[in-house]
């Protein structure tokens, strides 16, 4: 795996772990126990605590990544292992 492959797949991961993790223990402002702000919807979060969850995105992407390194590097799954492609003869 070459290093701009890496780097391209670990920010696909980071991005949809990231997207996941947004609702976690968002509260509305009205679920908060006070008044929403003049212009703001109101079912935006009241305080979406960005920082922790970007930290916990960046740990869940590396476990992913890691697994899928291993699956790449080492050969785990190949393409002759997923039943449902075609099979073709070798080109000599």
């Amino acid at each position: 795996m070459s290093l701009g492959f890496g780097v391209a797949v670990y920010f696909i991961i980071w991005w949809i772990v990231l997207f996941a993790m947004l609702p976690f223990g968002v509260r509305t402002s009205e679920e908060a126990g006070e008044k929403s702000s003049p212009g703001n919807a109101d079912s935006a979060p009241h305080r979406p605590r960005m920082l922790p969850k970007m930290i916990a995105t960046t740990i869940v992407s590396a476990i992913i990544f890691a697994g899928l390194y291993a699956v790449i590097v080492h050969h785990v799954i190949r393409i002759d292992d997923i039943p449902f492609l075609p099979r073709y003869d070798a080109v000599q």
